[in-house]
Formats: C-alpha cells, structure tokens, sequence
C-alpha cells in the first residue's frame, strides 16, 4: 500500500511541475487601438493584438479582454490575451501589418 501512495505522490508532483512549466512559457500579451467610433477602436486593437502575438512567434490561448474608454474625441480600446510558445514568428511592420 505505501509504494501505491509514493506512487501517487510523485504522479502529482510530476503533473504539478509539467503545469508550472507549461504556465512559464505563457505570458500576456496587450495591444491598444484609438478611433472615433468604438467598433473601429475594437477592431483595431484586437487586430493590433493579433499581430504582435504573431509577430512574437506566440499562439493565442482563451478569451480576448477588451476594455474601452472615450476620451475628449477619439475612442481608445485595450486588448489583451494569453499567448504562448508554438508559433513561428510573423515578419511584421509594426503591430498593423504582418507577412
């Protein structure tokens, strides 16, 4: 019965440590984007999101998070996302336009 539980034991901490690793390898990523209407100030920071996620050789993991403010004239949108190791980097101009 004991070599079932140290059994267990290290299956969990093995699992544990493969979590933690994987989680190293993630990070936020966050772009903005302004305009004078608010869906073109979505659009373009969920564009501008994407692209500097392709850009880093990063792959998008769950929900984008936009959040908008208006100010005196313009509409100005953050987006951000996980992103994590597994993509191959995108020639990008910028965070507009990518290759």
């Amino acid at each position: 019965m004991q070599v079932f539980k140290s059994g267990f034991v290290a299956a969990v901490m093995v699992c544990a440590l493969s979590a933690m690793a994987q989680a190293a390898d993630c990070t936020r990523v966050a772009a903005s984007g302004d305009n004078v209407t608010h869906d073109l100030a979505v659009l373009f920071s969920t564009n501008a999101l994407k692209n500097t996620i392709a850009g880093r050789g990063l792959v998008g993991k769950g929900p984008v998070k936009t959040t908008c403010k208006s100010g005196s004239a313009m509409i100005e949108c953050h987006s951000s996302q996980m992103a994590c190791k597994g993509g191959t980097p995108a020639t990008c101009l910028g965070p507009w336009l990518c290759f």
